[in-house]
């Protein structure tokens, strides 16, 4: 199998990080990729023209990140990241909506200051992202007495969130006034996944 992915997309990262955690990462070929190369090929993998694109061994293409996740999970013999089932499950794939949720505003967020002319920024645009990320992040500290040590694919989502968050917008200084899921991230970013995964431009 093979896995397009960008060492800067925190989507990608989820992807590896369960390619780690379930033991299949010897079984994928990382392909590095820039998305945003003008000439690039990727819109042949992913007519989306996105990261993380994964190609099986029977050569089909799958994404987004959520898709190829739960594709992967089905491949190892070790205990799942998305349950089968119950209120443990409804629990899980409500923060991973979360935390894909927290990511896309703050993609949004950067491409808008950092990609975008200034004279062409929406600042209100800027303020609305960065509001639903802190609402976000409030929702994951009430949650953090009960996140799990990335055993479930919303906590590896969530930590990719937050990895994201102090590599793009670290200004935004996310532990401030959230104690516990400080803590809980502190945990999380000593795991060989994280560090192996650790985003850089």
């Amino acid at each position: 199998m093979k896995l397009r992915y960008s060492p800067t997309s925190p989507f990608a990262r989820k992807v590896r990080i369960v390619l780690i955690e379930t033991g299949l990462d010897k079984r994928v070929e990382l392909v590095l990729t820039n998305p945003w190369a003008v000439d690039t090929d990727l819109g042949r993998d992913n007519p989306l023209g996105k990261v993380p694109t994964l190609i099986d061994d029977d050569g089909h293409h799958v994404y987004d990140s959520r898709v190829i996740c739960e594709y992967l999970d089905g491949m190892h013999g070790g205990a799942r990241l998305f349950l089968a089932d119950g209120k443990a499950r409804l629990v899980a794939l409500t923060r991973l909506a979360l935390a894909d949720g927290m990511l896309d505003a703050a993609v949004a967020v950067r491409i808008e200051t950092a990609m975008r002319p200034e004279a062409n920024r929406w600042p209100w645009w800027i303020d609305r992202q960065k509001s639903a990320i802190a609402r976000g992040l409030d929702r994951l500290e009430a949650d953090a007495d009960g996140m799990t040590d990335l055993a479930m694919i919303g906590d590896i989502a969530a930590a990719c969130a937050l990895g994201y968050l102090d590599f793009r917008l670290p200004a935004e200084n996310w532990r401030a006034k959230r104690p516990k899921l400080a803590r809980w991230f502190e945990r999380q970013e000593k795991r060989p996944s994280m560090v192996a995964t650790a985003p850089h431009d």
